[in-house]
């Protein structure tokens, strides 16, 4: 029902600064808690960042300082402010969104990733 595609993934040196940006499509009836997670290789998944529909964020203590999560409510899109960038930040970064109809009948939704590499 909901598509989430992101952007904004690249190549950046370290000290270097990138903007990602997550847009949300399709049948969505309400946007509630979004957010940034990120894998790298042969590692697990992570929490990057979240923010819920008032703006209350949650940050990843490794990222905490470097990054910043918004949204706008009225674009159904998320971003992710990363400054500072670090070698291992690499990654593929996913968004992900709760939607559905209501706070009960709602679901996890998940991008296909930007890939973000930060090396010289």
């Amino acid at each position: 029902q909901v598509q989430l595609v992101e952007s904004g993934g690249g190549l950046v040196q370290p000290g270097g600064s990138l903007r990602l940006s997550c847009e949300a499509s399709g049948t969505i009836f309400r946007i509630y808690a979004m957010g940034w997670y990120r894998q790298a290789p042969g590692k697990q998944r992570e929490l990057v960042a979240t923010i819920t529909r008032d703006g209350s964020t949650n940050y990843a203590d490794s990222v905490k300082g470097r990054f910043t999560i918004s949204r706008d409510n009225t674009k159904n899109m998320v971003y992710l402010q990363m400054n500072s960038l670090k070698s291992e930040d690499t990654a593929v970064y996913y968004c992900n969104a709760d939607v559905g109809r209501s706070v009960v009948l709602r679901y996890s939704s998940w991008g296909q990733g930007t890939q973000v590499t930060v090396s010289s």
